[in-house]
């Protein structure tokens, strides 16, 4: 095996200034005659040249990484190859792992610009979702979007358009209100700029091409009073922490309000409620209805209060339990039956279990909606309400939501759920 004497030294920075080096890494610029530059900051990195590093250096300008591949293996000596924060953290490091070896590389990283835009914005960061579209589609910043993380960062490409994308993006998802948008520009830097963008309003045209966005979670006092009569958007809803996605969407929770035909008076209960949205929405259509929410989940019952309040509504009762139980003690008999009763969020055996129970004292007229996404379980279900006299129907509702991409757009799919209806 050939001895490899050469070697590639990849130098993370966060300034332009060459006395802001490490004593160490400064005696290597001194030693070292060769030297890459990323075309962005090619000239400020140059002038180090003319007032600190004595003996003339040969730079060169990397453009593209093919480029840099190819003069990389061209050169015999040590180089030094320029590069941003840590070079194996969304950076370089990764291609130069694919094209030499090891024993060839040695790398030299410095604060990530994450790691100082969240200590300039005073925000811990360990469990921030880090995203990077630097070069690449929004494929993961959608898929991190849709997980509300608390905090996301995001490495962008130096033009505007991969701006303009996240912006879409969260407009599109319906989060343009959930987080507060920082532009980090030039972190590290002397025109270092921090600034929070109001999103509803265009970009502005001063933008530095160096520049990264940090998505803070928005800490806001929620007002019913201007929610829409019908459809309220999902972020509108607090959600379990570590699920922010347990939640029936929006496209889904109309068709199920629709098919509850709610009248004017009576009692509904939503069973495995989650953060209520169901439930929640219909009493603020019929305010006039009793809601009944049952949950088994820890926290459920604070969730369900917390969206009662943004909602401007009030359930009758709340129970924190398995439903199981509720239908196995004695005081089910002291509760008021219901005329609409919406089962979710259980297996198929106690989905069976509750109409069993409660289908029987239902009424003329009463009606049954059964969101499902297992198709196994509906020949069984269908059967059941069918033996207590219901009337049943099946739809299947299968949305998609388009999402803006660097080609323009693409449709993404939402999960399709077969809602079982019955009506007595």
């Amino acid at each position: 095996m050939t001895e490899i004497n050469r070697k590639i030294n990849v130098v993370g920075i966060n300034s332009f200034k060459f006395e802001d080096l490490p004593s160490k890494l400064k005696d290597l610029f001194i030693n070292t005659g060769n030297i890459a530059v990323p075309n962005s900051y090619f000239e400020e990195i140059k002038l180090w040249s003319e007032n600190n590093l004595g003996q003339k250096k040969l730079f060169f300008a990397s453009q593209s990484n093919q480029e840099l591949i190819k003069w990389l293996r061209s050169q015999k000596t040590d180089v030094i190859l320029i590069s941003r924060g840590d070079p194996l953290w969304f950076g370089i490091g990764r291609i130069l792992l694919e094209n030499f070896s090891k024993d060839e590389l040695s790398f030299y990283p410095s604060n990530t610009c994450i790691q100082l835009a969240f200590s300039k914005l005073k925000i811990p960061w360990k469990d921030t979702v880090n995203v990077s579209i630097h070069g690449r589609d929004s494929t993961k910043l959608v898929e991190a979007l849709k997980a509300r993380p608390s905090t996301l960062s995001i490495i962008t490409d130096s033009n505007k358009k991969s701006l303009e994308i996240i912006k879409k993006n969260l407009s599109e998802l319906n989060l343009i209100d959930f987080y507060d948008f920082w532009l980090c520009e030039e972190i590290g830097f002397d025109n270092e700029n921090i600034r929070k963008l109001n999103l509803k309003e265009s970009l502005p045209s001063d933008i530095s091409s160096l520049n990264i966005v940090v998505l803070t979670k928005t800490k806001k006092n929620y007002s019913n009073n201007n929610l829409p009569l019908f459809g309220i958007s999902d972020h509108i809803f607090k959600t379990f922490d570590d699920r922010p996605n347990l939640l029936t969407k929006r496209e889904v929770r109309v068709q199920i309000l629709a098919d509850l035909e709610l009248p004017k008076n009576g009692v509904i209960w939503d069973i495995g409620a989650g953060c209520g949205s169901i439930g929640l929405e219909a009493i603020r259509l019929r305010p006039n209805l009793d809601l009944f929410c049952i949950d088994k989940r820890i926290g459920s019952k604070a969730l369900i209060l917390e969206n009662s309040k943004r909602l401007g509504v009030k359930p009758k009762s709340i129970f924190e339990e398995d439903i199981n139980n509720t239908l196995n003690t004695g005081y089910l008999s002291s509760l008021e039956k219901p005329n609409r009763l919406v089962i979710g969020g259980c297996n198929k055996k106690t989905k069976l279990e509750i109409i069993n129970t409660l289908a029987q004292s239902m009424s003329i007229g009463d009606i049954i909606v059964i969101p499902i996404i297992d198709f196994q379980t509906i020949k069984e279900l269908k059967e059941e309400l069918e033996n207590k006299n219901f009337k049943t129907n099946l739809n299947l509702i299968q949305t998609y939501k388009s999402l803006t991409i660097a080609e323009g757009m693409r449709l993404d799919p939402n999960n399709p759920v077969f809602l079982l209806k019955g009506k007595k």
